[in-house]
């Protein structure tokens, strides 16, 4: 095997991991909560196969969310397992209100402002506040300037906080009062036209599935099989999307006719799904 070749495969087995990473992360944040935040090597591997990952991917992925910091290693009761970290509770538990009850935002509200000033010494903090404020669904107004919706101002001040970002920010709130059109503005400040693809592929990919587990009951397998991966795709949307007011968006804004699916899914599938996970915590207790 030649080096590029070799290259090439670690490449490929390393996108795999990552692709696998938000399914374990999904998992997790579903199930490990409720099992006093430990779920043991074998339920993990088990509940992965179950969506056809195999288990020497599932061990690379874990392996590399433990040196991220995401997971950590825990034996209980003399049985190897995984723990969330506790920075990682926190997201989940923040992430939680944007997942399951995202609220939207009207013109009333006004708007957020941050505005940033990182040393060229430490560029890595600017690209952690990036990276934090693209998460918060922050649009960018300018160079250093970002804006949000400003029913978002206390979770921002939050999250800059805990990650230990404050000192480099200034954040405001008030209104639009001039100039220009308001929502020629809003799409100048977001990219609207990501976030209706994103929304229209979801569209697209489980709309046949609720057609399905509406005409028919799924099993709790069937069930856990569609919705970890139907959540996983899901919860990245509301990171991005700041739940901007309605007056606001283009006539034809499918975000809502995505969020009105993922509800109904997220009624029809997480109770089996969830039931599927326990029969296989009390089996292998």
């Amino acid at each position: 095997m030649t080096a590029q070749t070799t290259t090439r495969a670690t490449g490929a087995a390393g996108e795999r991991e990552s692709r696998h990473a938000p399914l374990i992360l999904t998992v997790f944040g579903l199930y490990a909560r409720g099992e006093h935040n430990w779920l043991s090597v074998a339920s993990v591997i088990s509940l992965m196969a179950d969506l056809g990952v195999e288990s020497r991917a599932v061990r690379s992925s874990v392996s590399r969310m433990k040196r991220r910091e995401v997971l950590r290693g825990e034996r209980l009761e003399g049985v190897a397992g995984y723990s969330l970290a506790d920075s990682t509770l926190q997201t989940l538990a923040e992430g939680d209100v944007r997942i399951f009850r995202q609220a939207r935002a009207s013109r009333e509200d006004g708007w957020v402002l941050v505005v940033f000033s990182v040393p060229e010494s430490e560029r890595e903090k600017r690209h952690a506040l990036r990276t934090a404020l693209t998460r918060l669904g922050f649009g960018t107004a300018a160079s250093g300037v970002w804006i949000a919706p400003g029913h978002l101002a206390a979770e921002t001040r939050r999250t800059l906080e805990r990650r230990g970002l404050s000192a480099y920010v200034d954040i405001f709130t008030g209104d639009h009062v001039a100039f220009g059109e308001l929502r020629e503005k809003v799409r100048s400040w977001w990219d609207l036209d990501e976030l209706t693809a994103m929304y229209a592929d979801f569209l697209d990919r489980y709309r046949p599935v609720l057609d399905a587990v509406t005409r028919r009951e799924p099993r709790p397998l069937e069930a856990f099989r569609t919705y970890v991966p139907m959540l996983t795709q899901w919860r990245r949307m509301p990171y991005r999307d700041p739940g901007l007011p309605l007056e606001l968006l283009p006539p034809e804004w499918n975000g809502v006719a995505a969020a009105e699916l993922f509800d109904r899914l997220n009624t029809l599938l997480r109770a089996p799904a969830e039931a599927h996970a326990a029969e296989l915590f009390r089996t292998r207790r």
